[in-house]
């Protein structure tokens, strides 16, 4: 898990399994995996696992990586967005790993800046 590091850079191996939180300390998910766009080198998307129960029936969410932040108090991302946001979010086309639509749909919901500008 990410507790494990000590200095300024991180592993995404070591991102996987961490939790994320909302503000107000309840456990939203956990981080399965980060997209990461090839070219600039820049995370778009965490990928967050909810709900399920020891990984079985667990959904997949992309999450804009800028709407978390690591908390080294916790032990794990801290975000203003809540799970309701994040299932509510406009359901990934089928490409969704590819579709720049679907993406810049998907920010203007968090209402973050794309990680593309």
């Amino acid at each position: 898990m990410m507790n494990d590091t000590t200095g300024a850079l991180v592993s995404s191996a070591n991102v996987s399994g961490t939790a994320v939180y909302g503000r107000d300390g309840s456990h939203i998910g956990t981080i399965d995996h980060l997209m990461i766009d090839k070219v600039s080198g820049k995370v778009a998307y965490a990928v967050m696992g909810f709900g399920g129960f020891l990984g079985l029936g667990e959904e997949h969410l992309p999450v804009p990586w800028h709407a978390l932040s690591y908390d080294l108090a916790m032990g794990g991302f801290v975000t203003d967005l809540t799970e309701a946001q994040v299932t509510g979010a406009p359901a990934r086309s089928e490409n969704w790993d590819r579709d720049r639509e679907w993406e810049t749909r998907t920010y203007d919901y968090y209402g973050i800046p794309p990680y593309w500008v």
